[in-house]
């Protein structure tokens, strides 16, 4: 049984972050992950590029059942620090809108950043070895794995959530919260396209691959960003979004023309209604030309407004500003980037990470019950735990 300072279950990016980290305190530092390559989840986010980190990031940006948890992590490696780590490295970087930070070529480029930092560290990295136990005895931890016995005094659980399970994502985490007494709030799907069933379905099929600019809410909380139509339902940034806050059998209500407010779009009908104007062509100005042509099919009301009353335009600048939708359930961890709930953060010191009644255990990144919105703000709190609990261990 060979023993180490740092042990750390999980080679993404919170993983590798708190390796380094803690490899440059002169800690020796052993990486376990089940996957046959590290930070798979990097790879394959933002289309290949990876967005992450973002300008703007504040602790708004996370959902937590403890709002106040994540403040500590953030202000002390902030989003100026990794990407100062970046530039250091020579990555070659764009920003998009809203603060987005993505890899100008691929986001093999960043992995390559992480593995070296950790080479330059002294991190030794086991990849393809299944954690198949963990026992706590006389103050060290001893894990055994597919490739031998593993000892340590600190033990960090890195090991991410249930998104993404093609890239052999699992619950272990959660179970190792659990062995150790840890409370883990219930686990769902987040930033995640929404599904619908019956004649939206069939609507959003014949749409699919378009995009608008929208306002979508749920449970009080809304976003102004694109939509996305699907084989199955909606997706897109705004979608993705306001998924975190829908519940089963709640509303979801999207401004389908979200630089108005349903009092200008009241004056708008009324003035195409005054003037003789088309409904149709007004429309055309915001709207791809086939939403155009299924809205009015499934909402009908006569192009030219001449003889519509006032009442019913009242109606319908309601139905483009706050139209109403029950979506059937959501892509499922398939389709989510994130997992909402984990193990929870009251159980955790929010400087160190270290479980609070388990001395020696640490969590980070995902497997938390924090979740951040999408944008950068995920891969942030993955550098921020890593960094605060590689310099604590």
């Amino acid at each position: 049984m060979s023993h180490w300072d740092v042990i750390v279950l999980g080679a993404g990016a919170s993983g590798l972050m708190c390796s380094a980290t803690a490899a440059y305190q002169g800690k020796s530092v052993l990486v376990i992950d089940h996957a046959p390559k590290a930070a798979a989840k990097i790879r394959i986010s933002g289309g290949g590029k990876c967005n992450f980190t973002n300008l703007d990031v504040s602790p708004h940006n996370f959902i937590c059942q403890n709002a106040h948890f994540v403040k500590s992590a953030l202000s002390r490696y902030p989003s100026s620090a990794f990407i100062e780590l970046v530039e250091r490295h020579g990555l070659a970087y764009e920003t998009r809108e809203l603060g987005k930070l993505f890899c100008a070529e691929r986001a093999a480029d960043l992995i390559q950043i992480l593995r070296t930092e950790c080479d330059w560290a002294g991190v030794n990295i086991e990849l393809g070895s299944e954690v198949e136990s963990v026992k706590f005895k006389q103050d060290q931890y001893q894990v055994k794995t597919s490739q031998g016995l593993f000892s340590t005094s600190k033990l960090v659980v890195a090991t991410g959530a249930l998104s993404f399970p093609k890239l052999k994502a699992t619950g272990i985490g959660y179970d190792i919260a659990q062995q150790f007494g840890l409370q883990v709030i219930k686990t769902s799907p987040g930033l995640v396209p929404l599904s619908f069933d019956g004649k939206w379905q069939a609507r959003f099929s014949e749409l699919s691959g378009l995009s608008m600019d929208i306002i979508a809410t749920a449970n009080g909380h809304s976003f102004k960003e694109a939509m996305l139509f699907t084989h199955k339902g909606l997706s897109g940034p705004g979608i993705l979004q306001v998924s975190n806050y829908w519940k089963m059998g709640q509303v979801l209500e999207i401004n389908l023309l979200p630089e108005f407010s349903i009092e200008t779009v009241f004056e708008a009908l009324k003035s195409l209604k005054l003037n003789g104007k088309s409904l149709p062509k007004w429309l055309n100005q915001f709207w791809p030309k086939r939403f155009t042509q299924i809205w009015l099919e499934a909402f009908p009301i006569e192009t030219v407004l001449s003889n519509v009353t006032d009442e019913a335009l009242q109606n319908y600048a309601q139905q483009l500003t706050h139209w109403q939708l029950y979506p059937a359930g959501t892509g499922g961890y398939g389709k989510a980037e994130v997992t909402l709930g984990g193990v929870d953060t009251d159980e955790v010191s929010s400087k160190t990470f270290e479980a609070k009644n388990q001395p020696g255990l640490y969590f980070i990144g995902e497997v938390l019950d924090v979740t951040g919105h999408l944008g950068g703000f995920n891969f942030q709190w993955a550098w921020a735990s890593g960094v605060a609990c590689g310099l604590s261990v």
